[in-house]
């Protein structure tokens, strides 16, 4: 934190790490493996589609849906354990013998309720750091490392020759769990201040600030330019003839090279403005996806592409929660988390997942050509925006 009083109290690092790792530990068995978990329970790849569909869907509505909520109630840390419990709930009942009607249910309760959370515990995270935000990555890289670890766990557990993808329900419940006790385990740093309509007239008049709408429109186009890359990119590598687990050595180096940023985040923005930061690592993405398009067959072109992911994801979000934290202080930071959210994860990865589906079909280069050049575009808005006009701390 920054300077504070003698009485403040110290960051509860740990207990705030704890969420991130168990969140996005459940996100690294779900991610990749939950779509051959339902192949297995005999479901047809459209069926499977529109399942797992419902993961962006549901972010276009639950973040800001739930931080609005909460942002509206005298107690706003009991949406945060309601949603993880709804989570847990809902998962549970994966179990059971259902049918296609009840799979979709169960999975559109799921996804609602566990993409709702995240933005609320970001703005819990913020209410702790408060002046010292820089140090936000110290505890983001948690959540990163969750990720690998059952990635690469999981992924062995549930091989044919042990436990069988069948297995993976019951692996991701403690999981799941993890997530719930540490909900439990958190709170705000200080209890937030009633809701008051003079609050929501500010906030909504933030959210009209050119410089906030500029911040908003970078964001949904980034997340846009990730499109060909999260939902074709195995597919592009095996077009090239890259095995299965060179895929697995070419996403894991993105991850780690994510990781390492988060480390020296704190570093990063006691010496460059995060506005700054922010367009560095859209210039990054566009030159990633171009470099992806121009040069797939060559390994190590490749891997440096890959390893541009400390930049075009790890220091892009670090760098948007200093923004979010000067855009939305106090306890409007959980609401503009879940616009943050609601935006970008949702309508952005909507619109790139769709937007990647009707590109590929001139072919995987064409897709990450585009891609490149709405990453460049997010940059340009940002330097007018955000870099040529410093943003007030305050």
């Amino acid at each position: 934190m920054g300077p504070a009083s003698e009485s403040s109290p110290r960051v509860p690092t740990a207990r705030l790490s704890s969420f991130y790792f168990f969140y996005y530990a459940t996100l690294g068995a779900f991610t990749p493996y939950w779509s051959l978990y339902l192949e297995s329970r005999g479901l047809g790849v459209a069926a499977i589609s529109v399942l797992m569909s419902l993961w962006y869907a549901t972010r276009i509505v639950s973040p800001s849906l739930w931080t609005t909520l909460a942002a509206r109630a005298s107690h706003p840390i009991r949406w945060l354990h309601l949603g993880c419990a709804l989570a847990l709930g809902c998962f549970a009942l994966f179990l059971l013998p259902l049918e296609h009607a009840g799979l979709f249910a169960v999975m559109l309760g799921f996804c609602f309720a566990y993409n709702a959370v995240m933005p609320q515990f970001e703005s819990i995270t913020m209410s702790h750091l408060g002046a010292r935000s820089d140090r936000y990555g110290l505890i983001r890289v948690w959540g990163s490392i969750g990720f690998i670890v059952v990635v690469a766990g999981f992924g062995w557990m549930i091989d044919e020759r042990r436990l069988g993808v069948g297995a993976l329900p019951w692996l991701m419940l403690p999981v799941l769990a993890g997530v719930l006790g540490s909900a439990l385990l958190n709170r705000y740093a200080h209890d937030p201040l009633p809701p008051t309509r003079e609050g929501d007239d500010t906030f909504r008049s933030r959210l009209r600030q050119p410089r906030v709408i500029a911040f908003f429109a970078a964001a949904f186009l980034t997340q846009v330019s990730f499109g060909p890359f999260y939902t074709f990119f195995s597919i592009y590598l095996s077009e090239h003839g890259y095995p299965t687990a060179t895929q697995g050595v070419l996403w894991t180096v993105g991850v780690l090279a994510e990781i390492g940023v988060f480390f020296v985040a704190s570093r990063i923005f006691r010496r460059w403005d995060a506005s700054l930061v922010l367009m560095v690592a859209l210039l990054s993405a566009s030159v990633r996806w171009l470099v992806t398009g121009l040069f797939p067959d060559n390994m190590p072109v490749m891997v440096l592409a890959q390893l541009t992911h400390a930049l075009n994801f790890g220091a892009f979000f670090a760098a948007a929660m200093q923004l979010l934290v000067r855009f939305f202080p106090g306890r409007m930071n959980g609401h503009g988390q879940g616009v943050f959210y609601g935006l970008s994860s949702g309508v952005g990865g909507v619109t790139g997942a769709l937007l990647a589906g009707q590109l590929w079909r001139f072919g995987g280069g064409t897709a990450f050509f585009a891609s490149s050049f709405i990453a460049l575009l997010a940059a340009c808005i940002v330097w007018r925006w955000l870099v040529r006009a410093p943003i007030p701390s305050g």
